[in-house]
């Protein structure tokens, strides 16, 4: 159904019977059901979207025509993009100016995908395990300041790809400057480190919004791998997509040195 939504809130003008504002309204809708979907998906937390919530939208879709009252959750409606899942965009389009992607192995989705700005909070502790926070900084790029709508896709993956806990995105970055995008956003990595297995690796899928293609591309990516974390600041390499989750033919993004930085905290019970 979101989907569905979606596509007539992408529709364009003279083919679709609805306001510009009743379709701002139907894509606010699909967000929320993608918000359900999750909910519905996802074994972390209690606080999401619920079945109450999503009632309320009930009466507005079924009197969308007349509605004109203020929309009663607060989300943002992903205007003329298409909802894919972490991975997907990968097979619909190379950018102009790489043509050469390395091989990209997808994995088969365990978690749910998330809409950006779908941080979880740090899991309770248990004595003698280890939790990692770890702050986004910055990432530094050619072209920072020509980004639209950035935010990074943070997944935990096993050597095989697969995930090991939900995969979060980032808010939209805090501000573009010179070579740099500035987020500074904490990520709770939703597993102990001592429960995740062997050669796991945390990545970072840098994301933007393409508006001639109209939907969000992976631009470059980053990992993390289980020796590499410890407390303090740490900057990663960058890598060309397509994501290459298994880690066997990585390709640095750029000769110039453009890195991911980030900082680590670990909290210990």
């Amino acid at each position: 159904l979101a989907r569905h939504l979606q596509k007539e809130a992408q529709s364009q003008h003279n083919n679709s019977e609805f306001t510009e504002d009743q379709k701002k309204t139907i894509a606010k809708i699909a967000t929320c059901l993608e918000l359900r979907s999750a909910a519905l998906q996802s074994t972390q937390s209690q606080d999401e979207f619920k079945l109450e919530d999503l009632k309320k939208l009930e009466p507005i879709l079924k009197n969308i025509l007349t509605y004109n009252k203020e929309f009663p959750f607060d989300v943002q409606p992903v205007p003329l993009r298409k909802i894919l899942a972490p991975g997907e965009e990968e097979h619909l389009e190379f950018e102009e100016d790489d043509e050469e992607g390395g091989a990209g192995a997808g994995s088969p989705d365990s978690f749910p995908a998330r809409v950006p700005g779908t941080l979880l909070p740090r899991l309770p502790s248990e004595p003698g395990m280890t939790l990692l926070t770890i702050n986004i900084e910055k990432i530094g790029l050619k072209d920072a300041g020509q980004c639209i709508d950035p935010y990074i896709t943070v997944s935990v993956k096993d050597l095989n790809g697969i995930d090991l806990t939900p995969v979060q995105d980032t808010p939209v970055a805090l501000r573009k400057e010179d070579t740099y995008v500035h987020f500074n956003v904490d990520i709770e990595i939703q597993k102990h480190i001592e429960k995740l297995t062997k050669g796991a690796a945390i990545f970072f899928e840098f994301k933007h919004y393409k508006p001639k293609k109209r939907f969000t591309s992976t631009k470059c990516f980053a990992f993390m791998e289980m020796d590499e974390i410890k407390p303090g600041a740490i900057v990663i390499e960058l890598y060309k997509k397509p994501t290459d989750f298994k880690r066997k033919k990585l390709q640095l993004l750029t000769k110039k040195p453009l890195y991911l930085h980030l900082h680590q905290t670990l909290h210990k019970d």
